[in-house]
């Protein structure tokens, strides 16, 4: 016979406070999923390479129209406060100094996978859609693919497509990007 177990979901708040307190550590590789300290994976070159392109591709194209958030934290509720890998956001001059992001100011969140498909697209990915995030790629490195998802209702991404090398891509919130799938892809 299995015991139940009691699990305890920390906030964003409560989060933060363990930074301040030593407890986490700016260096961690950690983000709070679902009220859970989550590990991220070590990044690895493919990866790291893909978020230096798709850095160099949308930096290069926003210009003022958007802010460009590498690896940094949104936060999209009590309970969680993922760190995407690339987040295009509201053009703010100040570049978000008075806090993190929250969902209001998001326009497109990229997570690249090597090794974390399936989670990504299992765990993350909805997780952007209840938030009311308008747009989500995954970028899928090993089915040299990009997913498209768009249109959050219900908690859930309406309208999903894969894109495939040869197209171009253009954020339903930022027409002033062009990202090339070869160009992301690498």
């Amino acid at each position: 016979m299995g015991m139940s177990l009691a699990v305890r979901r920390f906030t964003v708040d409560e989060y933060h406070r363990m930074g301040e307190a030593g407890v986490l550590h700016e260096d961690d590789r950690v983000e709070l999923l679902d009220g859970q300290i989550v590990q991220m994976s070590p990044i690895g070159v493919r990866h790291a390479a893909c978020v230096n392109r798709l850095t160099a591709l949308i930096v290069g194209q926003a210009g003022n129209q958007a802010t460009v958030s590498i690896q940094n934290p949104v936060i999209l509720g009590d309970y969680e406060e993922p760190q995407p890998d690339v987040v295009v956001l509201r053009y703010r001059a100040d570049g978000y100094q008075t806090g993190h992001p929250r969902p209001s100011d998001t326009l497109l969140v990229v997570e690249v996978a090597d090794t974390t498909v399936a989670s990504d697209r299992l765990i993350k990915i909805p997780l952007y859609a209840r938030a009311g995030i308008p747009e989500a790629w995954l970028v899928n490195l090993p089915g040299d693919e990009i997913e498209i998802y768009q249109q959050p209702t219900g908690g859930r991404y309406a309208r999903v497509r894969t894109a495939r090398r040869g197209e171009t891509l253009t954020p339903l919130e930022c027409s002033a990007i062009a990202l090339p799938t070869d160009d992301i892809l690498g």
